[in-house]
């Protein structure tokens, strides 16, 4: 009964939208098509934060929708009034069909590829006795070490990669609690929101930063050290936060956890080509500078050498989260139809930015990207917000004061990454939603409370950054 009030909720709003007249809507020159697929945001966003059916399904519907109401080959019905003069642009039913081959989808392959090969060949479990064994038994330290671990390395390679490669590291620190130990909820959410966290820390540690990284140029420009100086104070401090609140709101039950890890190295040709593989796949994401190969590309690698040698086969794959490709599919067809249809752009443009104070105007862009971030991929909400806000801060002469553009640009910048509260937030979210072991309730709380502490610590920065003379 709850499922079909949920449902009902999520059904009833956006067709409110589209039955309503677009002059009722506060958006100047609003077009059909931008009428329509507001009902469809509306739509995934209702049933991406009440889950009436699966997360992934609800991806499915929204590209569905796309291509059947908004699409340049939709239903006939929707094309009649195609000459009006407001009738607004079409997408390309080719560009939303390609978000299901992304190179963000084709980055959580190689992750899942990575991720099964190690399992299947221990190097997960070989990998957990190292990494935890100078963090004790207890499993507030143990999270502590799993965090610390996730962050480090999430800033110097991509987050999805890492969240990957410690999520298999966290199956036989799960495998050693009880069944329904809550602690193994705090557990899984603690690996996606350190990478989340971590990818701040540096230009290339999340794909918002280096978006970001287009608009400090010349006399905004900011160097990687420099970079590192703001954000990793903001990182350690973002995460002992993040490790507090989650081991309060998911306590595990045990004392201690025995991580009794006695599994050896395995030596076979095949074991060799996973632990090769795994190594010479983190390395290319770590010295992308050098190789000229950016994380997608290197991610193809490992799925090529697995596929190849038949270290994952057709059996393997099937069991793959398939899922959660999907899932991220459909907000990355949600990003681009936001732009493309130039609905974020008029939403942008209603507000009238000029009339608002400098303090306000920074509030309400992170404020907007953090939101936005939170029900699509933060890397689209990067791309499509960041043009508009670097203009805000070449434009709007209040701004200067604050730093301009540098200080705009960067706050929402890490506004975007602050944004973990749903599954589609972030891919690493995803990855962990695809364990089984979390439903999206369970992200949503911790995931505003770090939020807002984030954009609260973002904030503060500012006025640090200011007085160092830093802008």
């Amino acid at each position: 009964m709850q499922q079909r009030v949920k449902l009902s909720v999520s059904l009833l709003i956006p067709i409110l939208i589209l039955l309503i007249p677009k002059t009722w809507i506060p958006i100047e020159n609003l077009s059909i098509i931008e009428h329509r697929f507001m009902a469809i945001f509306f739509l995934a966003m209702f049933l991406w934060v009440l889950e009436p059916i699966p997360i992934y399904a609800t991806s499915i519907l929204i590209v569905v929708l796309q291509l059947v109401m908004v699409s340049d080959h939709g239903l006939v019905i929707f094309m009649k009034s195609a000459q009006e003069p407001n009738f607004g642009t079409v997408l390309n039913y080719k560009n939303i069909m390609a978000a299901f081959a992304s190179p963000i989808v084709m980055l959580f392959l190689g992750g899942f590829y990575l991720a099964a090969a190690a399992t299947k060949y221990r190097l997960d479990i070989n990998l957990a006795r190292v990494l935890l064994k100078p963090f004790g038994s207890q499993p507030k330290t143990v999270m502590l070490g799993l965090m610390s671990s996730t962050a480090i390395f999430s800033m110097f390679m991509s987050n999805t990669a890492t969240t990957a490669m410690m999520l298999a590291l966290l199956s036989p620190v799960l495998a050693a609690l009880k069944p329904n130990d809550r602690g193994k909820i705090g557990f899984v959410i603690a690996i996606p929101f350190a990478a989340n966290i971590g990818g701040i820390g540096t230009p290339i540690g999340t794909p918002p930063n280096a978006v970001a990284m287009k608009y400090l140029t010349a006399e905004n420009a900011v160097s990687f050290g420099s970079w590192m100086m703001f954000a990793l104070p903001l990182v350690i401090l973002l995460l002992i936060f993040a490790w507090f609140l989650l081991s309060r709101l998911y306590p595990s039950d045990s004392q201690s956890i025995q991580l009794d890890i006695r599994s050896k190295f395995l030596i076979s040709w095949q074991a060799i080509t996973v632990y090769s593989t795994f190594a010479v796949t983190i390395l290319l994401w770590l010295l992308d500078f050098l190789h000229g190969m950016n994380s997608y590309i290197v991610a193809m690698i490992p799925v090529a050498v697995f596929s190849t040698t038949g270290i994952v086969n057709s059996e393997d794959m099937k069991r793959l989260g398939w899922d959660i490709l999907w899932l991220i599919a459909g907000g990355i067809a949600l990003g681009q139809g936001l732009e493309q249809t130039g609905l974020a752009h008029h939403f942008i443009d209603s507000i009238p930015f000029d009339t608002f104070s400098p303090y306000s105007v920074v509030a309400l862009a992170t404020g907007i990207t953090i939101l936005m971030a939170t029900f699509m991929s933060n890397t689209a909400t990067a791309n499509l917000l960041l043009p508009i806000i670097a203009a805000l801060g070449a434009n709007l002469s209040s701004l200067t004061p604050l730093g301009g553009v540098k200080m705009i640009v960067i706050a929402s910048t890490l506004a975007a990454s602050l944004a973990m509260s749903l599954a589609v937030s972030t891919p690493p979210n995803a990855m962990a939603h695809a364990t089984g072991i979390l439903k999206s309730k369970h992200m949503l709380l911790p995931g505003i409370i770090i939020g807002l502490a984030g954009l609260a610590g973002v904030y503060v920065l500012m006025v640090v950054l200011k007085w160092v003379n830093f802008v």
